[in-house]
């Protein structure tokens, strides 16, 4: 079974044989067993040269980059190999084809909000009184089909949103400050969690696209750009409130983090290292739970999940089953 790497220390990554080794200042090593990785997280102060990068390249290994705040800055992705040019061109003609791709974003905040309910619903039901935000979101969710473009549909998902974060005070027991969502640089705790869990499930989707014969820069809700991997974003909107919502919820609820995890410098208010490393834990737990899958009838993984949501929407593209977009169900 492939895991993913997380480097914290400082040092030299670099391949030795037929290993990918991290030396730190002091000449302790650690050696990454390639046929056991599925991606490398690098949170430390890392060099590495061109050898290492074509060797991850030779390996289709992902190395997702942090900077010394805890802020996802970019990834290394491997030339890829699985290319299919059939399906390049139907990514494109749904996303050119205006009608086509708005049905697309729109199974994605379908999905997504759903699974947000799905949160609100269960805290609702332990007497933190959401039901008005509830019947909010509930009338917000109608305008998702009557939505004719791409900007309004962006507009209902904020609204969406807003609603929802309203909610965040009522669910988390800690004190906190927290009145909206603040990304550049996120100003509270709160915040940088959400900025923090919400990259690594980015950087999940993104892995998980690898795998598949689906163009990561070729997205529907959110707009291709330069420099960035849209469809990860696309993707990783549906997983948020399984994922990412419910491992912040967890660790503040049980105090497992707390202000002491972070520290403000200037403009910055980061997780320190203890506090990621103990997020990084719940993530990979969390992305490891199983659930029994309805139609396949076999537990899977949370993080197998996001990649049948990427053969779900190649589907679609080929014209084989239409798109629905994932949906708690337990």
């Amino acid at each position: 079974m492939s895991e993913s790497f997380y480097l914290f220390s400082d040092g030299e990554l670099k391949r030795k044989d037929n290993v990918l080794r991290m030396t730190a200042p002091d000449g302790n090593f650690k050696d990454i067993k390639v046929n056991m990785t599925r991606d490398i997280y690098l949170f430390g102060e890392v060099s590495l040269n061109t050898k290492t990068l074509n060797y991850a390249g030779q390996l289709s290994l992902p190395i997702h980059i942090f900077n010394y705040y805890g802020f996802y800055t970019g990834s290394f992705y491997p030339k890829e190999t699985n290319v299919s040019g059939n399906l390049l061109v139907e990514q494109v003609n749904h996303y050119t084809n205006e009608e086509q791709r708005l049905i697309i974003a729109k199974e994605f905040i379908e999905a997504a909000s759903y699974n947000i309910l799905r949160n609100l619903r269960y805290y609702n039901e332990r007497e933190r009184d959401l039901e008005s935000s509830i019947s909010e979101i509930k009338g917000l969710r109608n305008e998702i089909k009557r939505t004719s473009d791409i900007h309004s549909l962006m507009g209902v998902e904020g609204s969406i949103r807003k609603v929802y974060y309203n909610c965040w005070t009522s669910i988390i027991n800690q004190e906190v400050d927290f009145e909206k969502r603040v990304k550049r640089p996120p100003d509270n705790m709160v915040n940088t969690l959400i900025s923090f869990v919400n990259s690594l499930v980015y950087t999940s989707c993104l892995t998980e696209i690898y795998v598949t014969q689906l163009n990561p820069t070729i997205s529907y809700l959110h707009s291709p750009g330069e420099r960035r991997f849209s469809l990860s974003l696309d993707i990783s909107e549906i997983f948020k409130p399984l994922i990412s919502d419910r491992i912040i919820f967890s660790v503040l609820n049980r105090n497992m983090i707390t202000e002491k995890d972070f520290e403000r410098d200037s403009n910055y208010y980061y997780l320190k290292d203890g506090g990621r490393k103990k997020v990084l834990k719940e993530y990979d737990e969390c992305l490891n739970r199983t659930i029994k899958h309805k139609e396949l009838g076999r537990n899977v993984s949370y993080r197998h999940l996001i990649r049948l949501e990427c053969y779900k929407l190649i589907k679609h593209l080929i014209g084989d089953k239409k798109y629905e977009g994932f949906k708690i169900w337990w």
